[in-house]
């Protein structure tokens, strides 16, 4: 009989798949995109996705056989391939990164390195207290994997005390596979059939009356279970009946040994409150306005897959997205609804749920593995969620028949993944996505991105505008306040200038909101003494720490090294240290001390590391316990709260002199996005605008609203210069920890480019931070035609990367790329 092999996709950073053996018991079990165990390396196992089966075996090498095979029906769909494909490809990346990025971590088991006594061991000589305290743990616990032991002895290098006690055959390793995903189960209590007879149980009552507390649980049983109304008793939860019945688990206990009731596990979905039945309501009736952009984006998907529906905040965007997704569920598609932010699925899931009930579900990082494991698998059963809310991994899920993708917020950079790779852009994916199975992309916003803008113009993506806000409510009025003038005057009261403590004061006299921007974390950006001009750097990164005062840490951004603040400079010993610029804990403190009264909430990073944390500020603030909510860009995308009547920008600046082509683009739309959270219901709101460019052409367009102007000039400097959507670009990244060797091989790889691309090739050149977690960062720009071969462009990049990296002393160099960068 002839042997099938199966190509798998390993979750690693490798440029290849791997053959293996598909064992003759369990071929029938194994299909493309099924889960299997396979052995790698001299030890290590690891959860790898079928990529093919076939016949032919390898001739190079000695094939192994597949370990275990985890699923009876596959846990990616046909079309899922060629998009992990076509992500490989365009980003520059591997598909072991692309799997990694796409199946939540619950669907990969890895096996892990555990540590035992071996029982015959003597011992000869004398033991270390480390090797010793070893040795007393493995006594005690018989087998510990190195990660929890690592743990346990914090602060120890285990790694030679355990090279020691394997030299001296003191202990013995092995691998076990460690699976992050456990079903949840709930103790569930039911009737024994006996006992479901009326007669039976009319004798157990009179029984149970010299035992009054198993008689009150029997009675609580029979009233929760539906005994009454269904003479059919069902089984409910053991936790459930005890609670109910306010009755001690020893009463049940002894229920169960007493052959009344039978307890016993089941699984249970962690998805319970998506799953409930809820009462639906119908869709607000639109505008005519709305109603007018409804019916043309409908019209539009008719020669368009792509369309941009660019309406101004506030305009009523989410109440036309509702009606779309009820024109496509009617024709039995499923919907993908992308957020840029998780803050903002707290309040869109409760407008969708009134209107879509359980057909909704949510997905993002913010839930468990678990969770997130339980939603992948619910889109691969017979009954999906019809209606997908989530954040750009999203995408990534499995769909069987997807009819729309909505991009809300399209122009927001965080669509963009960053690090680690697949580098991809969420927005971009949903466009391949849709083309591949036949669907249709809305990209929503009320400031595009130039590239999108530019697609409308060209005749690429259709373009439909709603530039009336829902009730005629007038857009916000913006007033520039000119701050390096205010400063000079020593007219600042901390970081507010006169009018904006004198607009908040007014909004709380009238008992409504206030939303101030600074988009920096933190209380201080750096501290530094005033006798030397010492600053703390971190140890690994070139950057300075960040103080957060509430935590009393200076904390890298980069890579997450903390240390105490210093009373004292350790350079020259003064006690001098003051502290420059400010992040939002700094404007927390001033607004308390201006504003006494007011009652503040702070939305960034650090306050919203929770799954719930989200929910609880939007609720404060919602529910107006807070009046004064203080945040970083997440504050600016989307949020829709009814009493906001004041929005204070702190310091337009920052984004303003950025060092990127985009940043005059992104001052626009954040200061826009920003802006259109002020006065969202029948009144017209105030932004104040602190400044110290206070005639930047940018700062005029916001304030004209001339989104169109503003594109004008930067697609005129962005073709003088060779920019997109004229060009597109590649950053090319290398890594090193030496510096010399990072420098020669940036070199070596610069100028291979040039042989190839010739002038298209900028740098290399550090990047805004050069050295991060202790690694030397080069940085070049390739710069590609819009209308030449990327394809070709790619070949050559992996050719030289090739020849870089087999270059003297570069064996450790790290080369990626980040296409289309943001």
């Amino acid at each position: 009989m002839t042997s099938k092999y199966a190509d798998v996709i390993l979750p690693l950073p490798i440029d290849a798949t791997f053959t293996y053996l598909i064992p003759q018991q369990q071929e029938n079990r194994v299909g493309v995109g099924s889960r299997v165990i396979v052995p790698f390396g001299r030890s290590k196992f690891y959860t790898a996705i079928v990529w093919k089966i076939h016949t032919v075996a390898p001739v190079d090498f000695e094939v192994k056989s597949i370990a275990l095979v985890l699923d009876d029906s596959p846990v990616l769909l046909p079309y899922q391939f060629k998009l992990w494909k076509w992500i490989s490809d365009y980003y520059l990346c591997t598909l072991g990164d692309v799997y990694k990025a796409a199946l939540p971590a619950g669907l990969k088991l890895e096996s892990e390195t555990v540590i035992q006594l071996n029982l015959d061991f003597k011992l000869d000589h004398r033991l270390s207290d480390k090797e010793n305290q070893i040795l007393n743990i493995l006594e005690e616990e018989e087998e510990i994997a190195i990660s929890k032991l690592t743990r346990r002895l914090e602060g120890v290098n285990l790694m030679p005390v355990i090279k020691k006690l394997l030299e001296a055959k003191a202990i013995e390793l092995k691998e076990e596979l460690k699976s992050r995903y456990k079903p949840k189960t709930e103790r569930m209590i039911a009737l024994v059939d006996r006992y479901q007879e009326e007669r039976e149980l009319s004798l157990l009552f009179e029984e149970l009356n010299r035992a009054p507390k198993q008689q009150e649980l029997v009675m609580k049983y029979i009233e929760l279970s539906g005994w009454l109304t269904n003479k059919k008793p069902l089984e409910i939860a053991r936790k459930k009946l005890l609670d109910e019945a306010n009755i001690s688990s020893a009463i049940c206990t002894a229920l169960v040994k007493r052959g009344v009731f039978y307890c016993y596990s089941q699984n249970k979905t962690r998805l319970e409150d998506f799953l409930e039945e809820v009462e639906v309501e119908d869709a607000h009736e639109l505008s005519e306005p709305q109603g007018r952009a409804y019916e043309e984006i409908i019209s539009s998907f008719q020669d368009k897959d792509v369309t941009l529906l660019h309406g101004v905040t506030a305009s009523g965007k989410t109440e036309v997205y509702i009606k779309l997704i009820e024109y496509f569920l009617k024709q039995g598609k499923q919907v993908l609804y992308l957020l840029p932010e998780i803050a903002l699925t707290t309040q869109i899931t409760a407008r969708l749920k009134r209107v879509f009930g359980n057909q909704l579900g949510v997905y993002h990082s913010r839930f468990s593995d678990a969770e997130r494991v339980e939603v992948w698998m619910k889109q691969l059963s017979e009954s999906p969620f019809q209606v997908i809310l989530g954040v750009r991994s999203s995408v990534f899920l499995p769909f069987k028949n997807l009819g729309l993708i909505i991009i809300d917020e399209e122009h927001e950079t965080t669509y963009k993944q960053q690090d680690p790779a697949p580098r991809y852009h969420a927005r971009d994916l949903s466009i391949v996505l849709t083309t591949l199975l036949g669907g249709k992309s809305l990209l929503g916003t009320a400031t595009p991105s130039i590239e999108s803008w530019d697609n409308t113009q060209k005749g690429k993506y259709g373009l439909v505008q709603l530039s009336e806000r829902f009730k005629e409510v007038k857009l916000p009025h913006i007033i520039p306040v000119d701050i390096k003038e205010l400063f000079r005057k020593k007219r600042m009261i901390g970081q507010f200038s006169p009018v904006l403590v004198e607009q908040m004061t007014e909004a709380f006299e009238r008992k409504e909101q206030v939303i101030l921007f600074q988009n920096r974390r933190g209380y201080a950006p750096l501290i530094e003494c005033t006798a030397c001009g010492w600053v703390p750097k971190c140890t690994s990164c070139d950057v300075s720490l960040t103080l957060h005062k509430g935590l009393n840490v200076l904390s890298c951004h980069y890579c997450g090294h903390t240390e105490i603040p210093p009373h004292k400079c350790p350079s020259c010993g003064g006690e001098e240290l003051s502290q420059r610029g400010f992040g939002t804990e700094r404007i927390e403190d001033e607004v308390k001390r201006i504003f006494p009264q007011a009652r503040c909430t702070r939305m960034d990073f650090d306050t919203t590391r929770t799954k719930k944390s989200y929910e609880q500020i939007i609720s404060s603030f919602q529910s107006g316990e807070a009046n004064v909510l203080i945040g970083t860009q997440m504050v600016s995308k989307g949020l829709d709260f009814d009493k906001v009547s004041v929005v204070g920008i702190l310091n337009a600046d920052t984004m303003l002199n950025y060092p990127d082509f985009r940043s005059y683009e992104r001052a626009f739309q954040m200061i826009a996005q920003v802006a259109g959270r002020a006065g969202r219901k029948e009144k017209q709101g105030i932004v104040i605008l602190q400044t110290k460019s206070i005639d930047h052409p940018i700062i005029q367009q916001v304030i004209s609203n001339d989104y169109e102007g503003m594109v004008r000039d930067q697609l005129t400097e962005r073709r003088l210069f060779s920019y997109p959507p004229y060009f597109r670009l590649i950053y090319v990244y290398l890594k090193h920890r030496d510096s010399v060797v990072l420098d020669r091989a940036a070199n070596l790889m610069a100028g291979k480019l040039r042989l190839v691309f010739n002038n298209r090739v900028l740098g290399p050149d550090n990047p805004p931070v050069a050295r991060i977690q202790g690694l030397y960062i080069k940085k070049l720009v390739l710069k590609i035609e819009t209308g030449s071969s990327i394809k070709q462009a790619r070949y050559s990049l992996r050719i030289i990367q090739e020849e870089v990296i087999r270059s003297p002393g570069a064996k450790s160099l790290q080369v990626y790329y980040d296409v289309d960068p943001m």
